[in-house]
């Protein structure tokens, strides 16, 4: 096992340098998301409850946006970093995490977001994934990287405290946090 880093010497489209060993002992592979990895993640989207939906999009959301998906795998790795973490399936991969960071428009802060399949929650990918995500941004010179939380997502915020995150209460909705981390420079 390799640690989950991203290997600057590769091509971002051709993935992250490792597999990682989770705490129940099972093996995910982290790697850069590309455009090709469209269906999987349309299928990882049909496989979340509809909570889970709730709180990773912070409202109802019974479809995905198709185009936003699409402009979003386009944008990386100009425009953000995107991290998906796979397992073997029958067809292939399935996808069963995955984290982005959007950059700015002045390119030195980025936001991110998150989603951990249920099967996988309390194993330590989603740790994994924010520490993989937050030493890219920090490689590609983001100064700061925040996120916005529903104050019920209470694992998530207790990861990012965990990870050095402060979270603040948004001035402008009661029910949202916000998370940020400096990040250097």
């Amino acid at each position: 096992m390799i640690d989950a880093a991203f290997d600057s010497n590769h091509d971002p489209a051709s993935g992250m340098a490792g597999d990682i060993r989770l705490r129940d002992g099972r093996v995910v592979h982290l790697r850069a998301s590309c455009p090709a990895d469209e269906a999987e993640l349309l299928q990882a989207f049909e496989r979340m409850s509809n909570e889970a939906r709730y709180m990773r999009f912070m409202h109802a959301v019974r479809e995905p946006n198709l185009d936003r998906l699409r402009h979003t795998l386009a944008s990386f790795p100009e425009c953000g970093i995107g991290i998906v973490a796979t397992v073997p399936a029958a067809d292939g991969i399935d996808i069963v995490g995955s984290a982005i960071a959007v950059f700015g428009s002045d390119r030195t802060a980025c936001e991110f977001a998150i989603t951990v399949a249920a099967s996988f929650s309390g194993a330590g990918l989603a740790t994994a994934l924010m520490t993989a995500l937050i030493d890219e941004a920090k490689r590609r010179g983001m100064r700061e990287m925040e996120g916005f939380v529903l104050s019920e997502n209470q694992p998530m915020l207790r990861l990012a405290r965990r990870l050095g995150f402060g979270v603040k209460a948004d001035p402008d909705d009661a029910t949202v946090r916000i998370c940020r981390m400096r990040l250097g420079g």
